[in-house]
């Protein structure tokens, strides 16, 4: 009888376990979401109250690697034109710390580059989600990659000379 009774509170132990995760997920999911939405409809304010001070967002090209303040300056324009990207996940993937207060994310996005990859760090602060760290890639078909590599050398042979030479 006590085995069973064991066996019983560890389920139901694990059970909620499971619910509380799928919970925290659903309220980073959900914070992603928003900050997407959030450059969809050009708010500049929240898009980057989202991110962290310290935070760093690293775009598509080589060259953009870029600390909060300097991301807000290359995309404020885009704002202000009243639309600046539109991007919705199509899937995606979070782990947690085992103190749940980081996180780390991958995602499909569809974007007008088609789909792309997205992935990062959110930290929990002061009750609040921000993003430390994001990335975001464009994909490239295998059966393509010949042909990107050959368009992406005109531009980033000079940049691979420089970055060597450092």
């Amino acid at each position: 009888m006590k085995k069973i009774i064991l066996i019983v509170i560890a389920s139901i132990f694990t059970l909620t376990m499971h619910a509380q995760i799928g919970k925290d997920k659903d309220k980073v999911s959900e914070f992603l979401d928003s900050w997407h939405k959030d450059a969809s409809n050009a708010d500049f304010k929240n898009y980057f109250d989202k991110i962290a001070d310290d935070g760093i967002y690293i775009g598509t090209d080589a060259t953009e690697n870029w600390t909060k303040k300097e991301f807000e300056a290359f995309a404020k324009p885009y704002f202000d034109k009243g639309k600046a990207w539109n991007f919705t996940a199509l899937q995606r993937n979070i782990y947690f710390s085992s103190d749940k207060k980081m996180a780390w994310f991958d995602e499909l996005l569809d974007t007008q580059m088609k789909i792309c990859r997205g992935s990062g760090i959110v930290e929990f602060k002061n009750g609040n989600w921000k993003i430390k760290h994001y990335v975001l890639s464009m994909t490239i078909p295998n059966d393509n990659s010949d042909t990107v590599v050959k368009v992406k050398s005109k531009i980033e042979n000079s940049i691979l000379e420089k970055l060597r030479t450092k």
